[in-house]
């Protein structure tokens, strides 16, 4: 089996575009009804609702990669990339400090053009911690690049890319197509799913850095999707695809076997019309958690407001059980006494909801 690199029409990409017309109309759609909805938000819901996209897209790039980094230096690092706090946030988790550093990089140089230097600061920004790769630089082991699953001795594999006497070669060529079918472009891509659809199968096909292809590749397709529409758009693509990851490595995998990429197309326009619906849930997430913060946060001592800003921060998928006492003791170091007094004033005070009842008492937001 040839794969698509090895193809006499390798970066000649096709799809059917009566196969996609319905997703990108749905696409158009979604992402106009959000801008809608964005405008008319206060200016700090709108801050908190990309801030927390950021969050969202930073921690699930990292978790496709098998990497489970802090929130709380992930929002650290933004807010210091961005300038928002008075006083620098610490950080302990350098791998949080890149990904967050990386997702306000991508947002405010989405109108340049795409350059091997910026490649490699991204890369530099993502693994600087890494201590045996080459950081900053394309590959130049001379082993094959494969993309490998299954146990030694039975191992699959799922892919080969380009050696690496070909890599410098191979990207010069993708950044000169990815700039030509930027607006304006010599080959412009006007249709912005396609655009990143293809721009991410490129990038992803070549495998040019040594780790840390994923998070860069698919910081690509945000770039050339926001580029595409002319503003940065709020949304998470990598959430989507860490919802179903084994989808996700078998449409790539399909998709490297052929310069054909209609079902390819079809498949990550769908995960970024999904992504674009789930946006409209963090909005309206966002605006409860602001709304809760303002009735709340003056009748909240700083262990209370430690634990509710715990479960707020699980976001839209919910505080897994609710709070409970073990849980709030685990969160704010008191005692079990302290936990069950403070518990129980929050549910006096309308903050919190109380169910269930003796072992299986557990507390929910009062988000009404």
């Amino acid at each position: 089996m040839k794969y698509n690199w090895q193809q006499s029409d390798w970066t000649q990409f096709s799809y059917n575009p009566d196969e996609v017309e319905n997703n990108l109309f749905a696409f158009a759609e979604e992402t106009g009804l959000v801008s809608g909805i964005l405008q008319t938000l206060p200016e700090n819901v709108r801050l908190e609702a990309i801030i927390d996209t950021m969050v969202a897209e930073a921690i699930k790039t990292s978790a496709i990669e098998g990497e489970y980094i802090s929130r709380h230096d992930v929002v650290s690092s933004i807010r210091n990339k961005l300038g928002l706090d008075k006083v620098i946030e610490p950080i302990k988790d350098q791998r949080a400090r890149g990904a967050g550093e990386l997702m306000v990089d991508i947002r405010q140089t989405l109108a340049d053009p795409l350059t091997k230097e910026k490649l490699y600061e991204w890369h530099r920004i993502l693994l600087k911690q890494s201590k045996d790769i080459n950081i900053g630089v394309w590959r130049k082991d001379s082993a094959p690049m494969q993309v490998i699953s299954s146990a030694i001795g039975r191992e699959i594999i799922h892919f080969e890319a380009p050696p690496s006497d070909r890599v410098s070669d191979e990207m010069n060529r993708f950044i000169q197509w990815f700039n030509d079918t930027a607006p304006g472009g010599k080959n412009e891509i006007r249709k912005a799913p396609v655009r990143a659809a293809s721009a991410h199968l490129y990038f992803e096909s070549i495998h040019p850095f040594e780790d840390g292809n994923g998070r860069i590749g698919r910081a690509i397709a945000e770039k050339a999707l926001s580029q595409t529409i002319g503003r940065p758009l709020l949304l998470s693509i990598s959430r989507t695809l860490e919802n179903n990851k084994s989808s996700y490595y078998a449409n790539l995998e399909e998709a490297q076997r052929s310069n054909e990429i209609t079902k390819w197309v079809i498949y990550f326009t769908d995960v970024i019309l999904t992504a674009q619906k789930q946006t409209k849930l963090l909005v309206e997430f966002t605006l409860k958690k602001t709304k809760f913060f303002d009735r709340f946060k003056s009748q909240l001592n700083d262990r209370q407001l430690k634990a509710v800003k715990k479960m707020w921060d699980a976001g839209t998928e919910g505080f897994t059980g609710g709070m409970t006492a073990k849980k709030y003791i685990s969160i704010t170091k008191v005692s079990k006494a302290t936990a069950t007094r403070d518990l129980q004033t929050l549910v006096e005070s309308g903050i919190f909801i109380l169910q269930g009842a003796g072992r299986n008492v557990h507390y929910h937001l009062n988000l009404h």
